[in-house]
Parts: structure tokens; sequence; C-alpha cells
């Protein structure tokens, strides 16, 4: 089972965009060292709707080479296409990746049975883990419990990062679906109490640069240890709250330059962190202890 702290790992880039592979293997390292639990490679968090193919694969190959089968490496296949969503599940498959990450088409607005079909489709034709992804604040498309539920049927769908941040939703999630469907949190700053309601982990932004705490915190939570998972989530707030001053991924990426562990590198549209926002996420990582 893939479970506990999971981070959405930032791509590295340099100034002019392109691919920083050194920085991306001093990432994975942090994370296998700092006791992350499984890497998505190419999430959201990943730009990935900035990569092309040829990127998009060889970022995943990478990982997986690097990690070695130490822990899980989750691939972010999803897009607004099924076609292309099971172009890339294939190739993430064939790179050796544990489980696919596949986010509710964007753009597109699909009806809920056009969700249940590309889902399906994408299931049955590639032979690997998936793990759905919602997070309607990005992709103004909302797949509804009642969906989640009859696609928690399906052979390979073996869960769902559900990123609302509304703990009712995972709630009837949680009630609608077998013990054995894996539902995760993707909202940091609700996630201790997703798992403590019976989520099986945090897929985290904040574990990009606190692995070590979200860590600890996921174990805490996991073990029902709520006081302790609790206490530890309230110290990383302030950096669940500035990680998102600016859209996902501009303020992690500049938090783990700040950590001298990425160049000053992201792809348009995306833009670096605006000037007036470095002092309050800075700010932020010393009252989380990030920063000293």
């Amino acid at each position: 089972m893939i479970a506990g702290s999971m981070v959405a790992l930032v791509t590295p880039m340099n100034a002019q965009g392109g691919l920083d592979w050194e920085s991306l293997t001093r990432l994975v390292d942090f994370h296998l060292q700092e006791g992350t639990n499984a890497i998505v490679a190419v999430g959201t968090t990943g730009e990935s709707a900035t990569l092309d193919v040829a990127e998009h694969v060889e970022v995943i190959r990478r990982v997986v080479d690097q990690v070695n089968g130490r822990i899980p490496v989750i691939a972010g296949t999803g897009g607004n296409s099924t076609r292309e969503s099971v172009e890339l599940t294939t190739a993430a498959k064939q790179a050796g990746a544990d489980a696919c990450l596949l986010v509710t088409p964007y753009y597109n607005k699909p009806t809920q049975e056009g969700l249940y079909l590309h889902f399906r489709h994408i299931a049955e034709s590639v032979a690997i883990p998936q793990i759905l992804y919602n997070v309607p604040g990005r992709t103004a498309c909302d797949m509804l419990p009642e969906t989640v539920a009859r696609l928690s049927t399906v052979d390979n769908i073996i869960g769902i990062k559900e990123a609302t941040g509304d703990l009712q939703r995972a709630r009837q999630v949680l009630d609608l679906v077998s013990k054995d469907f894996l539902v995760y949190s993707g909202d940091d700053a609700t996630a201790v109490e997703l798992i403590l309601l019976g989520g099986k982990g945090n897929i985290s932004v904040t574990a990009n640069v606190a692995p070590r705490a979200v860590s600890d915190l996921c174990a805490a939570a996991m073990r029902g240890e709520a006081a302790a998972a609790r206490a530890i989530n309230e110290q990383l707030m302030p950096l669940h709250k500035a990680l998102f001053i600016e859209s996902n991924p501009i303020p992690v990426k500049w938090a783990l330059h700040e950590m001298g562990l990425i160049p000053e590198g992201i792809r348009l549209p995306l833009t670096w962190l605006s000037q007036n926002c470095h002092e309050p996420l800075r700010q932020a990582m010393r009252q989380s202890g990030i920063l000293a």
C-alpha cells in the first residue's frame, strides 16, 4: 500500500526554463534522506501543464532510476485529453513508475458520466495502479463522491487524491468506497483531519520544503495520535498558507531556492514570486522552523 507523506515534487529549472537535472537529483536525495514515503513526479506542482511529452517522461524515468525501488514513485499522467492521458500513462508504466496520478480533465468541463468513462478507459487501457485526482479549484471540474464510488470498483483504480479541502466531502467519499480504496489528502492544511477520518496519507506541497515534519505528521495521524499530529500541523500552518500566496508552484519553488536546493527557474506563463511576497513567505519559513 502506498501511504504516508507523498511529496508533489517540483521540477527544477534554470533561469531560461530548461530542466535542471542536477537539481532534480539533489531533490530526490533530499527526500530519500528526510523520510518522504513516496514521490509524485510531474504532477501539478511539477509544472506538468508546460512540460512536453518527452520532458515529462524523462523526469519520470530519472526519478524512478534514482529512487531504485526504495520508495514508490507516482507519475502524474492526467490531462484533458483521454488519448494523451493513455499515452502518458503507458509511458510512465514503461519508465517503471509504481502508480499514476490522473487529474480530472481541465477546461473541457466533462459531465460526471464523461469523467467516469474517461478514467475507466485509461484504467482498462494501461495495467498500472491509478490514483484519481480531484482539484476543482484548479480544473473547474468537480468529480462528485458518487462518481468516485463508481470508479472505485474499476480494476487498476486504487485511490483518490481529494484536494477540495472540504472534510465533509472527504467523509462522503470515505463512506461510499470500500476500506481497500485509498483516500489521500491533497490539501496540506486539512490533511491531518482527513487522515484521522481514515485517509491513508497526504500528497503534499509543503513536503517539498519540510519533508521530515510532514512525514512525522502523517505517521502520527495514521497511528491515531491526534494530539501529536495536530501539534506538528499547527507549527506548519504558516507554511501551508504562505505556499499558496501566489499560484502553486510559484511560492514553493522560491522557498526551495531560498534553501539553496534549486536555481531560480520557472516556466511561462508562471513567473517568479513577486517581490512583495518574499518576506511573508520567508517569515512563514522561519515560523515553521525551515529557516533560522
